[in-house]
């Protein structure tokens, strides 16, 4: 009998970790080997447990998706990554991709894609949402979009960016669009980045200068 396929799942909400164990227990060839609330905890507790197919989250606070499967890549040379995610932007699929994920799928897929692409993906082959890959062909096909200041901010990012130059706090920018504090944080780290800028006050300016937002 053949070895099942070793899962581990990194994400930082415990309701989605044990939906996707409940999801996983029924299926004889797969087998939940641990779990992970963030890049971190995952970069220590991974490699011990040995999986083949690794289920990640991109937003994550303190260390996201994609900067935690760099970190695992060389620690488990032959695992396979599987993004899983609520929303998929093309931005972060290509952040991903470089970093090593073969496989996306949305966290609104149900059991049988989810097994479908975990199988798949640990025999070597890519799987991508038809909807994803439509996505990446049509900005692939869309002259200057590549090299353009601001155009690899994901729209949550641009919504962001827009209360920050209106000059609202992380604080009430968690209020305003109900979302943690963390997750706030982790937004703006991205935009700097992005932006190549070294505050908020920075990042602003370049923004109303390239017109990625407008004051009203």
């Amino acid at each position: 009998m053949m070895e099942p396929i070793r899962v581990y799942v990194v994400d930082d909400h415990p309701m989605i970790r044990h939906g996707l164990a409940a999801m996983l227990a029924g299926e004889p060839d797969v087998k939940w080997v641990g779990d992970a609330a963030d890049g971190a905890e995952a970069v220590r507790g991974a490699p011990a447990a040995e999986p083949h197919v690794v289920l990640m989250d991109l937003l994550m606070p303190h260390m996201d998706g994609v900067a935690t499967i760099g970190a695992l890549r060389p620690l488990l040379p032959q695992v396979r990554f599987v993004v899983l995610a609520g929303v998929l932007e093309p931005t972060d699929v290509r952040r991903a991709m470089a970093a090593g994920a073969s496989g996306f799928l949305l966290k609104s897929a149900d059991a049988r894609e989810l097994i479908d692409a975990i199988r798949s993906t640990h025999q070597g082959q890519p799987v991508m949402t038809p909807a994803l890959s439509q996505a990446l062909q049509r900005e692939a096909e869309t002259p200057g979009s590549s090299g353009t200041t601001g155009a690899d901010l994901t729209q949550r990012e641009r919504e962001l960016l827009a209360l920050m130059a209106r000059g609202l706090s992380n604080q009430e920018i968690s209020r305003q669009l109900a979302i943690a504090m963390p997750t706030v944080k982790f937004h703006v780290t991205n935009i700097l980045a992005k932006l190549h800028a070294d505050n908020r006050t920075e990042a602003v300016l370049i923004a109303l200068k390239h017109r990625i937002v407008k004051l009203e």
